[in-house]
């Protein structure tokens, strides 16, 4: 388990370390998603720990939400002043995504055939 974690930090270490050197536009984090993408396409075998790991923290994402809840809460001034402009474009892009989804969604069915419909569970 420790591995799988170590891993983890290592990709995001490698992300950090290339925004910074490097300069790249992407924040770090996303950066090191895409180096351990990019090692997990390389190194092609299963990692049952890093599954354990990871689906751990799905289960607990909700928890990883609560210090950029603290983070809005200290800036009340900002959200008074811009907070129905970001709930209405929150709700808009929303909105633009899911309609964006269902059509790709309809698309893929109508090209690869009714048997792509079955396999959505």
């Amino acid at each position: 388990m420790i591995d799988a974690i170590a891993l983890l930090f290592v990709c995001l270490g490698v992300g950090e370390c290339l925004h910074r050197v490097a300069g790249l536009p992407l924040p770090p984090s996303v950066i090191g998603l895409l180096v351990l993408l990019l090692w997990l396409a390389v190194m092609r075998r299963e990692r049952p720990l890093l599954n354990t790991v990871s689906g751990w923290l799905t289960a607990h994402l909700s928890l990883m939400f609560v210090p950029a809840a603290v983070g809005l809460i200290n800036q009340g001034p900002a959200l008074a002043r811009y907070g129905i402009g970001l709930v209405v474009a929150t709700t808009v892009s929303t909105l633009l995504t899911m309609l964006v989804t269902v059509s790709v969604f309809r698309f893929v069915v109508k090209r690869v055939g009714s048997g792509a419909a079955q396999v959505t569970a």
